[in-house]
């Protein structure tokens, strides 16, 4: 049969029969002819026997039309688009396949990173109410909910991609099918949890197309890749850092920039992801980047807890770019600091409250606009309170102070993803010392935080390492030229007569600080160093914030390599991991690493070290510690075997550092762990699953697509 000459009038989207749920591809065309009616075609591919079929469908576009049907056998191969172009088809162009772009006005995808789409979508919706009703757009919009933020906002920009496609000067960019296969890969067991079938619209095959075809990655602004910063002259000295406010794409690119030009001492990873998806991202800075090295101390620094404290967040920047530049240059302190330490910087671990804060402006913003999270979470309340278990052991003869495990009620509140991340980096890396930057006062606060007496809002509460903290605050506050200053009518001036720190809990108490959680449930002894009155100063103030602070953050970062460090093994030099090492009068003990190294920060003076171990008996050495001793002295212990462990109570407390059963443990900080099926899963007798109230109100719209078969 030969096919009449047809005008093409337009291209529909993909469709497929969302009641039958057969995933096969078919492609709609709008022709009309001088010897036919307008029509309707239907372009069906179905694999046989190693051939394409195309069955071309026409009907009448009139009521009560008669359908009638060509079919046309082609061999596996010649896509659609060449059928389209084949002689049958005359007076058509590009330009008739487009359409008129519109700005967004979808509220679920307003902040998907273009600003124009056309209708009909993909789906062939030809209005914004047409979406608005849809079951596809209901369902992005609960999709948060219903997976507990799992894959989100991944998933809701995913699907906004198919609904409000990408359009720029009225031609329409499909979304990349690597992304949407990546994305359905790690995500597929959170829809399985809840039992839910992978939404047809989401068909990486149908509605996405390959990167040799011009798509777009509709989740790159979760990775910082979508702003781009402005050009600088090329013949900028090495030494250059750009003193201005960062958002959040704009810190990934120069971290990854500063990475780049120092790769050989520098490299960039996420330890997670915020409750919005975006990356926390942290520089790292060793001679072995990427690796633990034996005996080579682990240091961090974390900046913007709170998202309107960011000047934090900007020294991390700067300093960041002056490690790398000074490095390069052969200034000896960079280079020594480097070669010796592993250290890990964290300019935003609010990156969401930044956002918000930002939105508000440098110098307007107020005390509250931003500082939490976009679960309205305040980051530094929301650690376990290990505080108070620490108080009811003290009074105890032989408890440890140290390595405390998370009581299993933490775990029935609400743990913001930011919070859970941390968490899992303190337990990945054997961190020894840790500052986090705060702003809004100048002072540099230490453990504990909260009051050894809960109704005291206001009380000192040491914690065993009094004098350690005291020591290290001191090693920043007097290395600041403004909080060493004696004057009291500035800004700080209320801590003069403490010189510049103060415990946390006598400045003011409150509990679930990160500062007391790393300190009990970790060897790491963190501060909190608030680095200005205001939270959000003016551009033309972060010069001379930086300068004010370079000093005190490369001071406090050396003080790493206080106290002494070693190597735990056995007779035949092998490595002991966990072992205990205790200072007689300090109730709090360090733990080895995996490596059988440890470090263990003190003051100077004369201390009895102890090292044990489950099944090794106990080796004692008196050490002193010179008052002049820049870098930490090397003790080491070889423990010997013994039948038999005397001591009860400290070999459990060594074996069961952790709860048996431990969320920690199973969580994936970058978003894509499986949700408990105790909460996610439908009972076998049950028609429908729990979740499919959520489509109540769509009546005969109602998402069969998403019922499994069974």
């Amino acid at each position: 049969m030969i096919l009449p000459q047809f005008q093409l009038i337009k291209v529909l989207p993909w469709d497929i029969n969302p009641s039958s749920r057969k995933c096969m591809d078919h492609l709609g065309v709008v022709v009309k002819s001088d010897k036919l009616p307008t029509l309707s075609l239907l372009f069906s591919r179905q694999e046989s026997r190693g051939l394409e079929l195309f069955d071309l469908k026409l009907w009448r576009s009139m009521p009560n039309s008669t359908e009638r049907a060509i079919s046309i056998k082609l061999h596996r191969g010649p896509a659609v688009s060449e059928i389209l172009n084949s002689t049958n088809f005359v007076g058509s162009s590009r330009e008739d396949l487009t359409a008129k772009c519109v700005d967004i006005a979808l509220s679920s995808c307003t902040d998907v990173a273009y600003t124009q789409m056309v209708y009909p979508n993909f789906l062939d919706q030809k209005s914004r109410e047409v979406v608005e009703y849809s079951s596809e757009y209901l369902l992005i919009s609960v999709l948060h909910n219903l997976l507990q933020g799992e894959c989100n906002p991944d998933l809701r920009l995913l699907g906004c991609s198919v609904l409000a496609p990408q359009c720029e000067k009225d031609k329409v960019i499909k979304p990349c099918r690597h992304v949407c296969e990546n994305l359905k890969k790690n995500c597929l067991p959170a829809f399985d949890a809840i039992d839910m079938a992978w939404p047809y619209f989401l068909d990486c095959d149908r509605f996405f197309a390959g990167e040799e075809e011009g798509c777009f990655d509709p989740l790159a602004k979760l990775r910082g890749e979508v702003d781009v910063e402005e050009d600088l002259p090329t013949n900028l000295p090495a030494t250059f850092i750009q003193f201005k406010h960062h958002s959040y794409s704009q810190m990934v690119s120069t971290l990854k920039k500063t990475a780049s030009k120092c790769s050989h001492i520098a490299t960039t990873y996420s330890i997670g992801r915020s409750f919005e998806g975006k990356d926390l991202f942290v520089i790292e800075f060793s001679t072995k980047p990427g690796h633990h090295e034996l005996l080579k101390p682990e240091f961090k620094y974390i900046g913007n807890m709170h998202g309107n404290e960011v000047v934090g967040k900007e020294l991390l920047i700067y300093l960041a770019q002056y490690l790398c530049s000074e490095y390069l240059l052969g200034n000896p302190r960079i280079q020594t600091l480097i070669n010796t330490t592993r250290i890990h910087l964290l300019p935003s671990l609010n990156p969401d409250g930044y956002e918000l804060a930002a939105e508000e402006g440098a110098g307007y913003n107020g005390w509250v606009i931003g500082r939490q999270t976009a679960q309205n979470l305040d980051l530094n309340r929301n650690f376990p309170d290990l505080t108070s278990e620490a108080y009811r052991r003290a009074g105890i003869h032989g408890a440890r102070l140290d390595h405390i495990p998370i009581p299993q009620s933490y775990w029935w509140g609400k743990v913001a993803p930011e919070t859970k991340a941390v968490m899992k980096w303190l337990r990945s890396i054997p961190f020894v010392l840790s500052a986090s930057l705060h702003g809004g006062e100048l002072v540099v606060t230490y453990p504990y935080d909260y009051s050894r007496h809960p109704m005291e809002e206001k009380m000192f509460s040491p914690t065993p390492d009094e004098k350690v903290f005291k020591m290290l605050a001191k090693a920043y506050a007097d290395a600041h030229p403004v909080i060493s200053d004696r004057s009291e009518l500035r800004c700080g001036g209320n801590f003069v007569k403490r010189g510049g720190i103060i415990n946390g809990a006598e400045w003011y108490s409150f509990t679930g600080g990160m500062a007391d959680f790393n300190y009990l449930h970790t060897n790491c002894f963190e501060v909190t160093v608030e680095v200005g009155c205001e939270k959000f100063p003016l551009e033309e103030e972060l010069f001379t914030i930086w300068h004010e602070n370079k000093g005190a953050l490369l001071n406090y970062m050396e003080m790493v390599h206080r106290g002494i460090k070693g190597i735990v093994s056995d007779k035949f030099g092998n490595p002991i991991k966990n072992a205990r090492i205790s200072v007689r009068g300090i109730q709090h003990d360090v733990t080895t690493a995996a490596d059988g190294d440890y470090w263990r920060l003190l003051p100077p003076g004369t201390y009895i070290i102890s090292a044990q171990a489950p099944g090794y008996s106990r080796v004692m050495k008196r050490v002193t510690i010179p008052a002049k001793m820049k870098q930490a002295g090397r003790v080491d212990f070889v423990l010997r075997p013994v039948e038999a462990w005397p001591n009860k109570l400290l070999r459990r407390s060594m074996e069961n550092s952790y709860d048996p059963y431990d969320p920690l443990e199973l969580f994936d900080p970058h978003a894509q762990h499986r949700q408990p099926e105790a909460r996610g899963g439908s009972s076998p007798g049950r028609e429908k699953p729990w979740w499919w109230s959520y489509f109540s109100s769509l009546d005969l719209h109602k998402p069969l697509w998403l019922l499994k078969q069974r």
